[in-house]
């Protein structure tokens, strides 16, 4: 049953990785706002391009950011009753929520997701403004990939759920990590 503590550690390197790249895009987004905001307010130039780039970014930094929430136990829930209850309560609303709630709602956005970046992919859909940037499919591919990694980092929450309820002496110190 070590089995399971060691492939959720490969799920938890995968939102780890997640959470890189989230945070690198996120100073790439700084930087192009920095960088917008000088060129209108000094130079008087503006660029429709760096504009739709911010938004670009943002998006991206949300999707990818979600997983790794979902793997850092980030994400919403009441914590004022959560944290008073056992390890084992705690494991199982986990568990059940991310198997009845979390799990279906990401693969139905993910599988719906798909069509809405194809769409976009066949339309050669661009920016609707001039100067704007062309191949806007690529940012709504992001949806369904990010609802497949929120699925992704889901199994990894349940594999910690289970890893603490079967392994709890184990898991004590390896919680504190997740």
């Amino acid at each position: 049953m070590r089995r399971l503590i060691y492939i959720e550690r490969l799920f938890n390197r995968l939102g780890d990785g997640l959470g890189v790249i989230s945070s690198v895009l996120f100073l790439l987004l700084v930087v192009n706002v920095v960088y917008d905001v000088v060129m209108r307010y000094v130079f008087n130039d503006v660029s429709i391009a760096f504009q739709e780039l911010e938004w670009h970014l943002f998006s991206a930094v949300f999707l990818l950011g979600v997983p790794y929430a979902i793997k850092a136990s980030g994400h919403v829930r009441v914590d004022i009753f959560y944290e008073r209850l056992s390890y084992r309560t705690q494991s199982v609303i986990d568990l059940l929520g991310t198997l009845t709630l979390l799990i279906p709602f990401c693969v139905l956005v993910a599988w719906y997701g798909i069509d809405f970046a194809k769409e976009s992919y066949s339309l050669g859909e661009t920016s609707g403004d001039p100067g704007g940037l062309p191949y806007r499919w690529i940012i709504k591919a992001l949806i369904p990939i990010s609802f497949a990694l929120m699925a992704l980092s889901g199994i990894g929450l349940i594999l910690h759920s289970l890893n603490k309820i079967i392994h709890p002496h184990l898991m004590s110190d390896h919680s504190n990590s997740r």
